[in-house]
């Protein structure tokens, strides 16, 4: 399926949560909670200003980003969970 975000936009895909802690003590679905990472995915075209230009997203399609607890818009894209979020919400960007 394609997908192309509006202006300032990203779809996000959250990386995998840990099922085991380091010393190997397996953590239950129903004590983890959902990552604050993700990779990006998609990102619209930038953001309009006042004046009608566009300014360029500082994120790109691969990055690694970390946002917000309940940033975003979660969605289902051919079976799997992604958020929407604007670019504003992204915290930062993982090297």
């Amino acid at each position: 399926m394609k997908f192309r975000p509006l202006h300032d936009r990203v779809l996000v895909k959250r990386v995998a949560e840990e099922t085991k802690t380091a010393g190997g003590i397996i953590i239950p679905d129903t004590a983890t909670e959902k990552p604050l990472e993700g990779k990006v995915v998609a990102v619209g075209a930038g953001r309009v200003t006042d004046s009608g230009d566009v300014l360029a997203l500082s994120v790109k399609k691969g990055n690694r980003v970390l946002f917000g607890r309940y940033s975003g818009t979660e969605i289902k894209l051919d079976g799997q969970e992604h958020l929407i979020l604007r670019e504003d919400e992204i915290l930062a960007v993982i090297d």
